[in-house]
């Protein structure tokens, strides 16, 4: 699923804010006129792979698509902070197995952002690429764990807060273990941000969930972030969502959360998920 560890603007992500700079996903999103704050409603159900992970949440997992599996998402987030709100959507999500181990991941958002004080903008926000590639599978006594890198592209039009004017990078490394209906995942990164006005600073975060039925799924997440902007703060948000399958390969996300430390973010994410590909022979 997608991938939000994003920044906090990012949230999400696993599909992504374009402003200036995304707090993260599984698909999230930060701006460079304001710190993201996301409302995070997301529900989210593996059908095509075991332990559903990643979007709706911040934090995300080492698990890639299924070889010649897909997956799409439409989906909105929200983000309140001090200076202003910001989001995406409609925004899509497309995740590719494209080979054992490996899957792409493109994230298109039409991105809108209200700075305190100021006039509403929106349009598309920076387009977001990447590739995950799980490194080491899970075993009995071991966990998996698998790479994430990502690059925002500045599609967006920075001088209105729907982009970064610059192209970004999130680099993470994510962990995972699954017992029973159990399944554990985190780990954290870097994101590199080249603009003059924002931060090259780290992420983290780490999540619990637990399958309470074939089709709802619920978890909770800590996800800290480290200041985005010169003279900004650092955040840590509480997140909880989930998934409920509504139909074989149709899913509907949902999460929510608000900052415990730093700097004061309110965010959300809701969706809708799709998966599909060949069944095993």
């Amino acid at each position: 699923m997608p991938a939000d560890g994003a920044p906090m603007a990012d949230l999400a992500g696993r599909g992504k804010n374009s402003g200036p700079e995304p707090l993260p996903p599984r698909r999230g999103v930060t701006g460079k006129a304001s710190t993201l704050v996301v409302l995070a409603f997301a529900f989210t159900v593996v059908l095509c792979r075991p332990a559903a992970a990643g979007p709706p949440f911040l934090t995300d997992d080492p698990v890639p698509v299924d070889l010649h599996h897909w997956e799409f998402y439409v989906f909105s987030t929200f983000d309140r902070a001090p200076d202003g709100t910001d989001g995406v959507g409609p925004a899509v999500e497309l995740n590719l197995g494209a080979a054992p181990q490996l899957q792409l991941h493109l994230v298109v958002p039409w991105a809108w952002s209200r700075p305190q004080g100021a006039t509403h903008s929106s349009g598309w926000g920076d387009i977001e690429a990447g590739v995950k590639l799980r490194l080491l599978d899970e075993s009995a006594t071991r966990p998996q764990i698998g790479i994430f890198p990502m690059a925002e592209l500045p599609t967006g039009d920075s001088s209105r807060g729907l982009g970064n004017g610059h192209i970004w990078f999130r680099v993470p490394l994510w962990i995972q273990k699954s017992w029973g209906p159990w399944t554990t995942y985190g780990g954290g990164g870097l994101l590199v941000n080249p603009d003059s006005d924002e931060r090259t600073h780290g992420f983290a975060g780490w999540l619990l969930q637990r399958d309470l039925s074939p089709r709802l799924m619920l978890g909770g997440e800590l996800f800290w972030e480290g200041a985005s902007t010169r003279g900004g703060r650092d955040s840590t948000i509480a997140d909880l969502g989930g998934s409920l399958n509504l139909t074989p390969g149709f899913s509907l996300l949902f999460s929510a959360g608000r900052t415990v430390a730093g700097e004061r973010h309110t965010v959300a994410y809701l969706g809708l998920y799709w998966t599909w590909g060949p069944h095993p022979a």
